[in-house]
């Protein structure tokens, strides 16, 4: 089982997405609506974590090559 922070997150809110998707395709639009803006909200945040591991992932590899060996 993996236990990476990150990738529980990325699993957690996939899994979210889904049922939110699922609630859009369902037939009641007041939730299919409100799931349409989950959705827009999650694909931010997914973007907004990513950018930010990668951004940071740089940093600490910039920083890595500081520590004397």
């Amino acid at each position: 089982m993996q236990t990476d922070p990150r990738a529980i997150a990325v699993r957690y809110l996939l899994a979210r997405l889904r049922a939110r998707l699922t609630a859009v395709r369902g037939a009641d639009p007041a939730a299919g609506a409100l799931s349409l803006e989950w959705v827009a909200i999650a694909i931010v945040l997914v973007t907004a974590a990513l950018a930010l591991a990668a951004f940071l992932g740089g940093k600490l590899s910039s920083l890595e090559s500081l520590i004397p060996n």
